[in-house]
C-alpha cells in the first residue's frame, strides 16, 4: 500500500525556507514563553536554570515543568544566534562531532538527508573527514575522551572554518551542567533545541552562511 502511495504522489520535498513551515513540520513543543505566573516559582522546577528574567534558550529542554507556573509551550522552532558566517554561499562541507549525544539529536539530523527535507538541495553535505569540512557540527555533551578528537578534528579543518553547537547539551551542558562545547573551542553559532528539529537545525545552517 505504502509503496503505490508513494508512486502515485512522487516525491513530497518541504518549501522550506521560501515558505515558512507546515504545522506538520513544527513539533508542538518549542520553545516556552512566559504567559503570566510566578517566574520565581518556575525557577525552582527548572532542571537547567534555564529561567532568570528571561528564558535561555540554549538552557532550556522542553521538559514543560514550567507550564504549571505561568509558561506556554510555543511551536516556535527557528532559535539560532550566530557570531560569525562563512564568507561564501557556495556549497558547504558539514563534519559531525557526536561529543556525547543521549542519540536523539543524530536522529534528527538523520532525517535531513531524507527526500522530504533534502539537505542537499540548499548546498549542504556532510563529510566524513573534517580536512574537507566548513563547518563542524558538534551534538552532545562534551565527554572528557572526546575533548582530544574533537580540538584534532577542528586542527584540521582549513579555513575559513565554522564550529556550530546544536542541542542543549552541545550549548550549555543541558542537564549535566552549565558547560557547552565553548568551554573547550570558541562556538560560532548556536542552535536551540532538545534536540533540535529538523527545520531548527536547517535554519541554524542557513543562518551560518546565508541571510535569515
Amino acid at each position: 500500500m505504502w509503496v503505490i502511495k508513494g508512486l502515485r504522489k512522487g516525491i513530497i520535498t518541504t518549501k522550506y525556507p521560501d515558505e515558512k513551515p507546515t504545522k506538520d513540520e513544527v513539533p508542538e513543543i518549542g520553545v516556552p514563553v512566559h504567559r503570566h505566573g510566578d517566574i520565581k516559582a518556575a525557577r525552582g522546577v527548572c532542571p537547567t536554570d534555564a529561567i532568570s528574567e528571561a528564558l535561555d534558550f540554549y538552557k532550556c529542554i522542553f521538559c514543560q515543568r514550567c507550564e504549571d507556573y505561568g509558561f506556554e509551550m510555543t511551536g516556535n522552532v527557528e532559535i539560532a544566534e550566530v557570531n560569525r558566517k562563512l564568507p561564501f554561499s557556495g556549497s558547504v562541507h558539514i563534519f559531525l562531532v557526536d561529543a556525547g549525544s543521549c542519540n536523539a539529536c543524530n536522529r534528527e539530523l538523520d532525517m535531513l538527508t531524507n527526500p522530504y527535507y533534502d539537505l542537499h538541495r540548499l548546498g549542504f553535505f556532510f563529510t566524513p573527514t573534517p580536512r574537507h569540512a566548513d563547518i563542524m557540527f558538534v551534538i552532545g555533551k562534551v565527554t572528557d575522551r572526546m575533548v582530544e578528537p574533537m580540538l584534532k578534528a577542528y586542527e584540521a579543518m582549513p579555513e575559513p572554518k565554522i564550529v556550530v553547537a546544536a542541542g542543549s547539551c552541545a550549548t550549555s551542558g543541558g542537564i549535566f551542567g552549565n558547560e557547552g562545547v565553548d568551554r573547550y573551542i570558541n562556538v560560532d553559532a548556536k542552535i536551540s533545541g532538545c534536540p533540535p528539529s529538523p527545520i531548527g537545525l536547517l535554519y541554524g545552517l542557513l543562518k551560518t552562511y546565508r541571510r535569515r
